[in-house]
């Protein structure tokens, strides 16, 4: 795939798909320190590569974290969900048993849920507008 000024081109479709995703804690723990949020971004970018997707940012804080995915259309969200919480759950318990001994209850760092919203571009109002606007052939 090519990326020219944000627009990706794929074999037969041309897109600029951004997702906001919000991971947390399992029970909101205090787990994570600036080397865990460091070694976190190291792993979604690898995870992101796997997915032809791009990390485009990601930070956190003691107990959630936040990242902006550039992803192509034939990615599903979920699956894309899954593989961030999944490796970077696996890697971390190996890395840093600190983090392992104390947060990991019942085998998992991440709570179960997730926050995802589709970002970028013009708002839907906007676009509602331009769509009304197109001129219907007689």
């Amino acid at each position: 795939m090519q990326t020219n000024n944000d627009i990706r081109h794929g074999r037969h479709c041309v897109f600029n798909m951004h997702i906001h995703l919000v991971f947390v804690a399992k029970y909101r723990r205090k787990v994570f320190d600036s080397d865990a949020i460091y070694r976190l971004k190291e792993l979604f970018a690898k995870t992101c590569t796997g997915f032809e997707a791009d990390l485009v940012e990601m930070d956190g804080e003691r107990d959630h974290v936040h990242l902006l995915v550039n992803y192509p259309p034939k990615v599903a969200v979920s699956a894309l969900v899954n593989s961030l919480k999944g490796a970077s759950s696996r890697v971390l318990r190996k890395e840093r048993p600190d983090i392992a001994q104390r947060y990991y209850l019942k085998g998992g760092l991440w709570s179960p849920s997730y926050f995802a919203a589709s970002c970028g571009g013009a708002p839907i109002s906007i676009i509602r507008q331009y769509i009304e606007q197109q001129a219907t052939p007689d």
